[in-house]
């Protein structure tokens, strides 16, 4: 069995015969579509289908994929996981070499976390490592600084970091989104030990994430809403987005944002006041003393 053939019996039991519509046949054993309904559908042999799913099939035609992109009524970031699941393995050895980099965030990406004062900020990068922020991104998560690297990361902390995770408002729809994101991610590099560990662990750690994550759903992460119950600013629904960072780094620039005039756009230009107060504070307590 491959990742290409489990995601693709994922999608074909979250179908029903409804979906696509095909007539009901009654009650069935399994949920979801047979192989012979999706064949049908998507004007493929049943053989190909078993082929595909038990990973006999080094690689699949643009022409078949988009057949069964169709009859499975995937949306386009699913269509896109398809494609990187089935991609060549001469692409993939590629980027797996290129996963084993270092990541680092640029001086000039550092530049622009710094002056962003006003907007929690944060860049991820692989596997959805945090690999920096700005003040007031570590004041609405956590001080990521006094974490070890190895929890310096977006889902890691959702899921078992006990103030994180009581951030969310929603926590649920939050970590199931991650879930996704992670998934999506990790077609890229399937052969990331650091990636295989951090879901091992998870998986090992919470019920939730193991449930979420044998789903196979993907999603890419680009921009939504999330509201966070703060401990200090109270409550905020801010917008975030996931901007890119060019120059082939596998790196973004993950941003919250609030609604000009809102209640949370207050709340958030408190907390950015407790923060430079909190920061003020530290500078201050770590001045050497002077010799009178």
């Amino acid at each position: 069995m491959t990742e290409l053939g489990d995601y693709l019996k994922a999608c074909r039991a979250r179908l029903s015969t409804e979906d696509v519509g095909l007539p009901s046949t009654g009650r069935r054993r399994v949920p979801g579509l047979r192989r012979e309904e999706l064949a049908s559908l998507a004007g493929i042999s049943v053989d190909y289908i078993v082929r595909l799913e038990q990973g006999r099939v080094k690689s699949a035609s643009p022409a078949i994929l988009s057949s069964l992109a169709g009859a499975l009524n995937l949306q386009p970031d699913e269509r896109e996981y398809l494609l990187r699941l089935a991609a060549e393995n001469a692409a993939s050895g590629e980027r797996n070499r290129s996963s084993a980099s270092r990541q680092q965030v640029s001086p000039a990406t550092q530049v622009l976390l710094a002056s962003m004062v006003n907007v929690p900020a944060v860049v991820l990068g692989r596997r959805m490592d945090i690999l920096a922020w700005n003040q007031l991104g570590a004041s609405l998560f956590t001080d990521f600084g006094k974490l070890p690297p190895k929890q310096r990361n977006h889902i890691w902390l959702t899921f078992l970091h006990p103030e994180v995770r009581a951030l969310y408002k929603d926590w649920a729809k939050v970590a199931q989104e991650c879930v996704a994101y992670l998934r999506m991610d990790a077609a890229r590099y399937p052969d990331d030990p650091e990636l295989a560990q951090l879901v091992g662990e998870l998986s090992l750690k919470d019920t939730d994430f193991r449930t979420w994550w044998s789903d196979h759903r993907v999603r890419a992460q680009r921009q939504g809403r999330k509201t966070f119950r703060h401990p200090v600013a109270g409550e905020l629904s801010l917008d975030f987005q996931v901007l890119d960072i060019r120059g082939g780094t596998d790196q973004a620039v993950l941003l919250y944002t609030a609604e000009p005039g809102s209640n949370s756009a207050e709340a958030l230009t408190f907390l950015t006041g407790w923060s430079t107060a909190q920061s003020s504070a530290a500078t201050t307590n770590r001045a050497p003393t002077k010799d009178v």
